[in-house]
């Protein structure tokens, strides 16, 4: 991989990375609990105050920015990284938001099915009128709460379970085609699929025991695990790979791992990747560790993201 660069530093926990056609990116700041917009030159400024953890961000058709917000980590500094550990004291409660880009924040899903959600992470939308999103659930001091995959209309009348549980789902995707649907685990460092049968409605996998009724595509070796991921044109999983140095672990369609790319300053905390420019060969990564937003060229165009303008 050739041409990395830093466009932004100094960014408190960089997550969910949209990248617009007019060569600005805009971020979830987790920590500061912010969604911020960086220009080409590299300067931050605030679109939203989200409050709490946002993770994960998405255009919906409607030119909103649809946020996953977990609630909020502890995070504190080890070895030169801000690592999240945990739940955060001040906790506020898993929720979707919708915000716009005048800045109005509202509260779309906070429960379903009765159950309050814990840790929304990251979603993807579908061009049905609805998104798939992976709630991780949280960590605290003696006990954790159990992950699952949702699909929920973008209106705001709908939301329902799909597979659960998982353990600690964080990044979901979707084929070119659209009809699997991919969905990494941290600390277990495996990603899964699930064939789509209609908007919402997966089809089991054939794998005994498999979480969720899910398929593995690949588990990773040692101690490494998965972020959130991006799928590129050829239906190749680009997943943010942790605990390790710090890259981005390609997977193809069939499972086989065809490249790993580090970033150039080792973080065990890279979380997300995102395609732009004119052709969709750059990518956008985000190294939460340490703060910073990375612009790197990608040997294989992205898969073009719904809605974004």
């Amino acid at each position: 991989m050739s041409g990395f660069s830093v466009v932004a530093e100094g960014l408190l926990f960089p997550e969910g990375p949209i990248a617009l056609s007019d060569g600005s990116v805009i971020v979830c700041e987790l920590q500061r609990g912010t969604l911020t917009s960086i220009s080409p030159a590299g300067a931050a400024t605030v679109i939203a105050e989200t409050g709490g953890g946002p993770n994960g961000a998405a255009f919906g058709s409607d030119g909103a920015i649809y946020v996953a917000n977990d609630g909020g980590f502890h995070f504190e500094m080890i070895n030169g990284i801000n690592a999240p550990l945990g739940q955060a004291a001040d906790y506020s409660g898993g929720r979707i938001q919708r915000v716009t880009l005048d800045g109005k924040v509202e509260d779309l899903y906070t429960e379903v099915g009765g159950h309050p959600l814990r840790g929304p992470n990251d979603l993807v939308f579908d061009g049905h009128g609805g998104f798939y999103f992976t709630d991780s659930g949280n960590v605290r001091a003696r006990d954790s709460d159990h992950g699952g995959l949702y699909y929920a209309l973008e209106d705001g009348s709908a939301i329902t379970e799909i597979a659960y549980p998982i353990s600690g789902p964080n990044g979901v995707g979707l084929s070119p085609a659209g009809d699997r649907v991919y969905v990494a685990e941290t600390m277990t460092g495996r990603l899964w699929y699930w064939d789509i049968e209609s908007p919402g409605v997966l089809r089991p996998g054939s794998q005994f025991y498999a979480p969720a009724g899910g398929t593995l595509l690949h588990g990773l070796g040692g101690y490494l695990g998965f972020d959130s991921l991006k799928v590129d044109v050829d239906g190749n999983i680009n997943v943010a790979t942790l605990f390790g140095e710090g890259a981005v672990s390609t997977i193809s369609p069939q499972g086989t791992l065809l490249r790993t790319t580090p970033v150039p300053t080792h973080d065990p905390c890279v979380t997300n990747i995102a395609f732009g420019g004119p052709d969709l060969r750059t990518a956008y990564i985000t190294s939460g560790g340490r703060g910073l937003l990375y612009r790197a060229d990608w040997p294989v165009a992205g898969l073009p993201t719904l809605y974004v303008p």
